[in-house]
């Protein structure tokens, strides 16, 4: 609207019609351009996550353990050697744990409990690598794909917060211009300003 309005009016000076021009560029980029970047970004991160699930599910396998006792609680030691006071959230319990990994060699070590008490001989299951190391559970497609999506949100929002402050700082720069021409104008027409035979 801005770009037609000024296109035949009278008063239009250039920087009107420039700053149209920008206004009209900023709104394209931020109903058009904003949107196909934040979908062409969230495409390629969930490509890419969609990859490392699948990689994640080939190389870590859900193995059975079996609970061998209790770990022992190590308390944080305060001043003097007296123990802390416990100040962080209860974490859950640490047992010692023995399973077989995928590649046939036993192992033994400190896991979180499964269930609350733990109890020797109780069954559960961990993940782990195809040598029984720990390792986190794989990630799971729908979050790869929830993750994609905020990325590519936040790179559309970005975008378009990019563009509007590009016309922002645009629109000062010609508003300090016009005020400029218009103190260069007032300057040299004051001194003639009001009198007779003067033309003002």
């Amino acid at each position: 609207m801005g770009v037609w309005r000024w296109r035949r009016n009278p008063l239009r000076r250039p920087t009107d019609l420039f700053e149209a021009w920008v206004a009209f560029a900023a709104l394209v980029c931020v109903l058009l351009v904003a949107p196909a970047v934040g979908c062409v970004t969230g495409l390629r991160v969930d490509g890419t996550l969609q990859r490392a699930a699948r990689e994640q599910r080939q190389e870590r396998y859900l193995v059975a353990a079996v609970v061998v006792r209790p770990a022992a609680a190590e308390a944080p030691e305060g001043a003097g050697g007296a123990p802390a006071p416990q100040r962080q959230a209860p974490r859950r319990t640490q047992i010692v744990a023995a399973w077989t990994a995928p590649d046939g060699s036993s192992h033994q070590g400190t896991v979180p409990a499964a269930e609350e008490p733990p109890r020797a001989g109780d069954r559960f299951r961990i993940w782990t690598d195809l040598r029984g190391r720990l390792v986190t559970r794989p990630l799971d497609p729908g979050s790869a794909s929830a993750h994609a999506a905020v990325v590519g949100l936040a790179a559309a929002v970005g975008a378009a917060v990019l563009a509007e402050t590009a016309r922002r700082i645009v629109v000062r720069r010609l508003v300090h211009r016009r005020y400029l021409l218009l103190d260069r104008a007032w300057a040299a027409a004051w001194p003639d300003w009001g009198r007779a035979g003067a033309g003002s």
